[in-house]
């Protein structure tokens, strides 16, 4: 059995060899693209992060052209067909043979768990298609590291899902009004969390009738179908809650401050999913050195409570912005008594007087954002009208277009990247993770 298992991994990847050549000879004749042109995009993981959130956004962007959907899960495969059937893409189990097979391909949406982004991201890369890829980038930086390195050597892009980076409303409250208007002054601290219970943090089930054979599962790195569907909570495919969740948030604490953190501590543990290998509930404090000074920054994700659910507060000597992807649970700015009135931003339409007291209403709970000076209540005037990744992608696909700049090219995702695994490195190991200036950089 031993040696027709070697035979067989043997017999694999030479295959795999052959169809990556091929594919790399297809990457010397890509078309060039013009403005009037639709873009060739195929996707590779057609999950409910790839269907529900990528594939339904792109649906929204004119000049998008599904050629073809790539799952190892026949059952991903068929409803992805069934979402795009005006497209009528080509689907592939394996990943290599679809770039062996297509040859138009302009673009690669992946959204495969985590610890096989750095493979099909580059694989795309080297094949010749610009590449958008989920967050987080990997639970390796090793792997992460050497997506950068094929972006550079291929000239291709690489955007990494943390789409709060091209969400209007964070672009007015962080770039327009925190660090344009100076309107918090000097940030001192801030505040984020993602809190979610059942049924959200429970293991994810499918009926019998739609497994994965053992042979399949096995094929490509999994033991079961609790591994496939509930690879969150495994460290052999992603980094846990705190990752998951949290790489969003922490991401934005480094937009603020213009800077990476110099150390993080954290306290957390398996303390309610007991037989998970990942860690259920995390706490963290990061500390940042600006050019202000020193500020700090408290992150937690909890999967025992959904009490406040997910937003993000920036607290600085002038006043306090509130803000979350989901308005009703973020949408506020609190001017401090003693700070300058902002009557003239609000001339200027950056600001809505709604006040002194409001109470953002969540589906579960209500956050009530008491005063904490006479100084009134602000909203941000900025909507999102569309589904909260689709800007994201319309940077990406424009940027491949008229080469405007990513929101979150890999180089930026990589240092969120070293910020949020070290959140687990000092979990377990129970001391603080100083980090160095060059720890962030490729």
């Amino acid at each position: 059995m031993q040696t027709k298992r070697k035979q067989f991994l043997q017999s694999a990847a030479v295959a795999g060899a052959s169809l990556l050549a091929a594919a790399k000879s297809n990457a010397q004749n890509r078309r060039a693209i013009s403005w009037t042109d639709d873009l060739n995009v195929a996707v590779i993981g057609t999950g409910k992060e790839g269907l529900e959130a990528l594939i339904e956004s792109c649906l929204r962007i004119k000049g998008i052209r599904f050629k073809a959907v790539c799952d190892i899960w026949r059952y991903n495969r068929d409803l992805a067909r069934s979402r795009l059937r005006r497209h009528s893409p080509r689907h592939y189990e394996d990943y290599r043979e679809m770039l062996a097979q297509e040859k138009d391909l302009d673009a690669v949406i992946v959204a495969t768990p985590d610890w096989l982004h750095a493979e099909h991201a580059n694989a795309c890369m080297n094949a010749g298609m610009h590449v958008y890829c989920e967050k987080e980038m990997s639970n390796s930086l090793e792997k992460a590291r050497s997506m950068v390195e094929t972006s550079r050597a291929t000239g291709k892009l690489l955007q990494i899902g943390h789409q709060r980076r091209s969400n209007p409303r964070y672009l007015h409250a962080i770039d327009k009004l925190i660090k344009g208007e100076g309107l918090l002054g000097r940030v001192t601290h801030a505040y984020a969390q993602w809190n979610r219970s059942k049924p959200s943090s429970q293991d994810i089930v499918a009926e019998d009738k739609i497994h994965m054979d053992k042979a399949t599962l096995e094929k490509y790195g999994y033991a079961s179908m609790h591994e496939l569907l509930n690879w969150r909570w495994f460290k052999k495919f992603g980094g846990g809650p705190i990752v998951d969740l949290g790489s969003h948030q922490i991401d934005l604490f480094s937009w603020v401050w213009g800077a990476s953190p110099r150390s993080v501590m954290a306290s957390g543990g398996r303390d309610f999913y007991k037989t998970r290998e990942w860690f259920d509930n995390v706490m963290t404090i990061y500390e940042y050195e600006t050019p202000h000074g020193i500020a700090r920054a408290f992150y937690q994700v909890l999967t025992t409570s959904s009490r406040g659910g997910f937003y993000e507060a920036f607290m600085g000597e002038r006043g306090t912005v509130v803000i979350s992807e989901d308005p009703s649970r973020g949408n506020i700015v609190e001017r401090e008594a003693q700070a300058p009135e902002w009557n003239e931003l609000a001339s200027r339409r950056c600001l809505d007087h709604i006040g002194s007291m409001v109470k953002l209403s969540t589906k579960n709970t209500a956050l009530d954002i008491g005063a904490t000076a006479e100084g009134g209540k602000w909203m941000l005037p900025i909507e999102l009208a569309k589904k909260e990744h689709q800007p994201h992608l319309e940077n990406f696909f424009e940027a491949i277009r008229t080469g405007v700049p990513l929101n979150c090219p890999g180089e930026l995702a990589y240092e969120t990247a070293v910020a949020v695994l070290a959140a687990n490195e000092a979990v377990s190991s129970g001391r603080k993770v100083e980090f160095k200036p060059e720890d962030f950089r490729v």
